[in-house]
């Protein structure tokens, strides 16, 4: 085996980081760009290499999709915004393994990953360990087991990661965890989350009409479907429902059984409502009460389960220990209890009430958080933590942490991006990728709160994404209450730890 320059002098400069506890790829010439491949191309992906080619920073070098019907997307909508850009010349593999195999001679510097969730983990460990910096859609991966080895890849190649909840690089939120973190909630001990997802077929309809066709379809022209099962286990490919099949499907969306979209609600593809839209709505709460090692979780309720997809609703408690605030020294944090609610499931009847006598007796529609306290709550609207309010003891209604006068007197301590990049737009979207790119090339503030130039680097977005897979799979046992061991990585139930590796189809090894 042979090791390439760029490996090597990696190599060196991730050995003389370690000792310190930290392991950041080199830095590269700030006046060259960096090299991307965008692998998926539609959908979150779109958004992804498309954005990121918008800060001026990068140079297309691959582009990757199972589909290869979607570069007709690609090209009537992306030469309109990049029309210097010939598209008909950037090497285009439907195969990630290919790709990766070509890394090297195409010189790539950093990889979009917005895939089906269980390809996550194969391509970007695979893609960290040969020097690849990347920019994944969350969730990072599909399984515990694969996180760990994430984990640790990350951190012995010292690439730079970012995970792509966007909203991590806007202002407000940032703002917002800065309030939350300094206490001025009081005792933090209750948190209530909830979404309207899932918007795509899922539950036992959906199960049952899978099983009842196990012969079938043609794989439609330009679909690599052995690439798009990647490591999972061969199947036949189910292109759409029939009528009479019975499915809820809220958004009619769920035309398409696996591809594409409706993958998500499939154990083997995709992490359910969780894994869509927790890493967005859990990242304020998660972040503002410095959440880390969960204890254990029990799926509370789960309407129309089944053994191959998420049930179409749920309510999931999730037990996070006590811990040392690293940002307020001496203060120890108590445990927390965080409900996930989804199908658009709603906290008790007394938790409401309690909302709505501060909230001009108004239930919140949508996606929000709530989070209680022994001083006060906070109601969040919305999947992004943007918008804040906040109600103390004595306070008659919530107000925006713009405008609470104790709010108000919480001193700034994380870095805006705004401030650090102020040539470029101020749209969250665009700074998370200035962000990533910059860090790549050595520019930028360090965040002490991740050890890194990326706020949503690992040493945030793993332990956040712990939370949302250990939610996954209490879902797989409802009514099941699992204890979780983060060092042994192995919960006390044997059922549980069934669900901790992914099954690695042969040829798909990573």
């Amino acid at each position: 085996m042979t090791t390439s320059r760029k490996g090597f002098i990696q190599g060196l400069a991730c050995a003389s980081l370690l000792s310190a506890g930290n392991c950041f790829a080199i830095v590269r010439n700030p006046k060259q760009k960096v090299r991307l491949a965008a692998v998926g191309l539609m959908g979150f992906g779109y958004h992804a290499w498309t954005s990121l080619l918008r800060t001026g920073l990068v140079e297309l070098v691959a582009l990757c999709d199972a589909d290869a019907d979607v570069l007709n997307s690609v090209n009537s909508r992306a030469k309109k915004e990049f029309p210097d850009l010939d598209f008909s010349k950037i090497p285009f593999y439907t195969d990630y393994r290919k790709l990766l195999d070509d890394a090297e001679k195409l010189g790539i510097d950093a990889m979009t990953v917005a895939t089906p969730d269980h390809a996550h983990g194969p391509i970007t460990i695979q893609a960290m360990k040969k020097g690849i910096h990347v920019l994944v859609e969350f969730p990072l991966v599909r399984t515990l087991w694969e996180l760990n080895c994430f984990d640790k890849t990350a951190r012995e190649n010292g690439v730079v990661v970012q995970m792509g909840n966007y909203s991590s690089a806007d202002d407000s939120l940032r703002r917002n965890v800065e309030v939350l973190q300094s206490g001025i909630l009081g005792d933090v001990t209750e948190v209530h989350v909830w979404t309207k997802n899932p918007v795509w077929p899922q539950g036992k309809a959906v199960a049952d009409w899978v099983k009842g066709h196990p012969n079938g379809d043609p794989v439609r022209k330009g679909l690599d479907w052995n690439a798009w099962l990647a490591t999972a286990a061969d199947r036949p490919f189910l292109d759409q429902y029939s009528k009479d099949a019975g499915v809820h499907d809220p958004w009619k969306l769920g035309k398409n059984v696996y591809h594409r979209f409706s993958w998500r609600g499939f154990f083997d593809f995709g992490c359910g409502a969780l894994g869509n839209i927790a890493c967005n709505i859990m990242n304020l709460p998660f972040r503002g009460l410095e959440l880390g090692e969960v204890e254990g979780a029990i799926c509370e309720k789960a309407d129309s389960a089944n053994d191959l997809t998420y049930p179409l609703k749920s309510v999931v408690k999730i037990s996070y220990k006590a811990r040392k605030s690293k940002i307020r020294p001496g203060v120890t944090l108590s445990p927390v209890t965080l409900r996930w609610y989804d199908g658009d499931e709603k906290p008790s009847k007394e938790v409401l009430e309690i909302l709505a006598s501060k909230n001009k007796g108004q239930i919140p529609r949508g996606d929000g958080c709530f989070i209680v306290g022994s001083k006060g709550q906070a109601l969040v609207n919305g999947g992004y933590g943007l918008s804040c309010s906040i109600a103390l003891d004595g306070d008659k209604e919530f107000s925006g942490i713009t405008k609470h006068e104790a709010a108000k007197a919480v001193s700034r301590s994380i870095p805006f991006c705004s401030e650090s990049f102020p040539g470029d737009k101020k749209a969250a979207a665009r700074l998370h990728d200035v962000e990533f790119v910059n860090a790549i090339l050595g520019k930028g503030p360090r965040y002490s709160q991740t050890d890194s130039r990326c706020f949503s680097d690992i040493k945030h977005c793993i332990p956040l994404t712990e939370s949302v897979l250990i939610g996954c799979i209490a879902q797989r046992l409802p009514h099941n209450k699992l204890r979780w061991d983060s060092r042994r990585r192995t919960f006390d139930v044997a059922n549980a730890n069934a669900f901790i590796k992914p099954y690695i189809r042969k040829g798909f090894e990573f």
